[in-house]
C-alpha cells in the first residue's frame, strides 16, 4: 500500500472514532464505533488460548474490520436496523473495499464474505464476541441509559450466536447474571 493510499484510507477509518454507537461508556458518554471495535479485537486476543484450534489472527482481523462500513453510514442499533439499512451498509462497504490496492482488496473482500456466511468457526467466534462485547458495555454503563426494550433484549441478545462453543455459552451466562443483577439493583 502506497503511503498516500494508506493516509487516504485512514482518513475514512478515522470516522469510526467520530461516529458513536447506541451504547454508553461507564463515564457517561456515547461509545464510539472505534472503541467498540478496539475492545472486541482485544477480547479476541484475550481468549485465543481458549480457541487454540482456530486461526485467531483471522478472528482478530474480522473484529478490526467488521464495522468499517459504519465509518460512512454511522451506527444503526440492531433493534432499529432494517433490511434496507443492511443493503446500504453492504454497498458502502464494497465501495470502500474497492479503494484498497491488491492483494489487500481481494483478501479483505474474502474475509467479509466469510464473516457474512458465518460458516467457519472463526466467523462464528467473531460474531459471538461482537454480541458479548456489546452486552458487557451495556452492563458497564449506567442503567439509566438503557431503553425499556433492552431489559429483556439484553438477556436474549447473542444467545443463538454463542451456542457453537461451551466457552462462549459460559461467558454469556456470566454476562446474563451481571445483567440480572444490574436490573435487580435498579429496582431496589
Amino acid at each position: 500500500m502506497k503511503p498516500t493510499e494508506l493516509i487516504q484510507f485512514l482518513a475514512i477509518a478515522e470516522k469510526l472514532k467520530c461516529n458513536t454507537r447506541h451504547s454508553w461508556t461507564s463515564d457517561g458518554r456515547h461509545e464510539s464505533v472505534a472503541e467498540h471495535s478496539w475492545r472486541l479485537s482485544l477480547m479476541a486476543y484475550l481468549v485465543k488460548d481458549e480457541f487454540s484450534e482456530l486461526d485467531m489472527d483471522k478472528v482478530i482481523r474480522m473484529c478490526i474490520w467488521h464495522d468499517m462500513g459504519e465509518a460512512i453510514t454511522g451506527d444503526i442499533p440492531a433493534f432499529y436496523k432494517s433490511t434496507t439499512d443492511e443493503v446500504k451498509e453492504e454497498q458502502v462497504l464494497r465501495e470502500l473495499l474497492n479503494t484498497l490496492p491488491e492483494p489487500l482488496r481481494c483478501e479483505t473482500v474474502a474475509l467479509f464474505e466469510e464473516m457474512n456466511a458465518l460458516a467457519t468457526p472463526e466467523a462464528k467466534l467473531y460474531k459471538a464476541l461482537d454480541k458479548m462485547e456489546t452486552l458487557i458495555q451495556h452492563n458497564e454503563a449506567d442503567i439509566a441509559t438503557w431503553l425499556p426494550l433492552e431489559y429483556e433484549m439484553n438477556l436474549t441478545y447473542g444467545s443463538k450466536e454463542v451456542k457453537f462453543s461451551e466457552y462462549m455459552t459460559r461467558l454469556k451466562e456470566v454476562i446474563d447474571e451481571q445483567t440480572r443483577k444490574k436490573i435487580a439493583d435498579k429496582d431496589k
